[in-house]
């Protein structure tokens, strides 16, 4: 089970390297067309700047508490001092290499009554000359940081990004790279790469299954010596795929999608920085997929603060294990998905426990991180055992699951199934105990239909609850 802690992003030290750009925005009315041409006439009253690509990485860990070294290339120009005045302001320190006679990657955009009406960009493919003046830049800061982020943007600053992978590993240190193209070997012995799920199948082909991205996805950290690969994957989540051969899915968090610009930064910033300050990759993960979700929520890009981070684990925190109502439930598991937690769902009467009964319960909870036990009120006992049952009421049952360790949430229904509870949380993992074939666990079409798995697992030999109130009769 992940416990996420607040990450001590104030103790890390992070290099960023990669295509730097201004992200320039004018705005203004258009209130005719212009005699000239059939386009509007916009006029300017507000010019808006902001660091971009890799520049945008850096603002995003800065913004996050983390010690942020940006090392890219600018041209001789405004729009380098801009950035410069910009991301120093916000705490970066800035390591440029100028550029002899490219400009400073400039993207232009023309924005009236909120829609973008045309963008301009200013840009050179920067030379692979510069490639040995980066390259000493990288080496004089490398000791400076704990971890390194390569930002691709397929602008030309990689162009050698091989002889920087070598210089970091040399050194300990653990790189994360935002990927761009279609030849991910320019990546080799990198620590983690971030693909999107487009980016993932220009690489390896278009993947019709998840058993295909996980194949896929081993075989590409086996071929590129990483170890660990995060695709991203929009509404989908985020899905972590590690040397080892475990995988973890991160489901999307439920916020209101407003603009993804930028998502991608906000990710890959918060993992290297959630790294950088001790947490594990899982955990590191399951903190970015958290800032992701609050990124996709604001407008243009945005980058998240520690106290954001922090409310947001904290929100993981709110829900304690033990007995719980079915709203309550409900924000339980929500929680719990917030943090990348797969939740396994059995039910069943849970009269007299026994050693059946607990030697079940820890099996099913092992095929996830949460376990919800969902019992049968004493009146839909009564309906299904008769007269007598249950020996103990509703409340007793609960209590004595919720204080087992394999146990997270207990849950009553009063219902015939607890079907309405499937369909409330769609649990990943539906698990049945006894002699029921895998076709006749009630609820199991419903969680197949949404990719969820169905399973039954075989109780201790001659225990029951049954045989145990005959004997004690007898």
């Amino acid at each position: 089970m992940l416990e996420l802690t607040m990450p001590e992003f104030n103790k890390t030290r992070m290099l960023v390297i990669g295509d730097i750009m201004l992200d320039r925005y004018w705005h203004g009315a258009t209130e005719r067309v212009s005699p000239e041409a059939p386009v509007p006439v916009i006029n300017v009253t507000r010019q808006d700047d902001r660091p971009g690509g890799a520049a945008n990485v850096a603002l995003n860990t800065a913004a996050l508490g983390a010690q942020t070294h940006l090392l890219g290339l600018v041209g001789k120009d405004e729009a380098a001092a801009v950035l410069s005045s910009r991301l120093q302001a916000a705490g970066v320190a800035c390591h440029f290499t100028n550029t002899s006679s490219e400009p400073t990657i400039t993207k232009l955009r023309a924005i009236s009554r909120n829609q973008q009406l045309i963008r301009m960009d200013f840009e050179q493919r920067f030379s692979a000359s510069y490639a040995s003046d980066l390259n000493k830049s990288v080496a004089e800061h490398l000791d400076a940081a704990d971890v390194v982020i390569l930002s691709d943007y397929n602008k030309g600053t990689l162009s050698d990004c091989q002889s920087i992978i070598k210089l970091a590993k040399a050194q300990g240190k653990q790189v994360l790279v935002d990927p761009k193209g279609n030849d991910f070997s320019r990546y080799k012995g990198a620590t983690l790469l971030t693909p999107n799920m487009s980016e993932f199948e220009a690489v390896v082909g278009h993947c019709e299954t998840e058993e295909q991205i996980i194949n896929r996805g081993a075989e590409l950290i086996t071929q590129l010596g990483l170890e660990c690969l995060l695709i991203t994957r929009s509404e989908k989540g985020m899905t972590l795929l590690q040397k080892e051969g475990t995988e973890t899915h991160f489901p999307a968090q439920s916020h209101e999608v407003y603009d993804v610009t930028g998502a991608g930064d906000t990710v890959i910033s918060t993992l290297a920085a959630a790294l950088g300050a001790g947490q594990s990759m899982q955990e590191a993960v399951a903190i970015a997929n958290m800032a992701a979700g609050i990124a996709i929520g604001k407008l243009g890009t945005y980058a998240i603060s520690g106290p954001e981070i922090g409310k947001a684990i904290a929100a993981t925190k709110r829900s304690a294990r033990g007995v719980v109502s079915e709203e309550q439930l409900q924000i339980a598991v929500e929680d719990a998905r917030l943090a990348g937690e797969k939740i396994v769902f059995t039910n069943g009467c849970f009269d007299i426990l026994h050693a059946g009964h607990v030697g079940y319960l820890e099996q099913a909870r092992q095929l996830g991180q949460r376990l919800v036990v969902a019992i049968n009120s004493d009146a839909s006992v009564k309906r299904l055992k008769g007269e007598g049952r249950p020996i103990n009421s509703e409340d007793r049952r609960m209590i004595v699951l919720s204080s087992l360790e394999a146990v997270d949430w207990v849950v009553c229904f009063d219902k015939p199934t607890p079907e309405h509870l499937l369909e409330l949380i769609k649990p990943e993992v539906l698990v049945k105990g006894g002699d029921y074939g895998i076709e006749g666990v009630v609820g199991g079409d419903f969680v197949r239909s949404y990719g969820g798995d169905v399973q039954v697992l075989s109780l201790l030999d001659n225990c029951s609850t049954t045989a145990i109130v005959e004997q004690i009769k007898g």
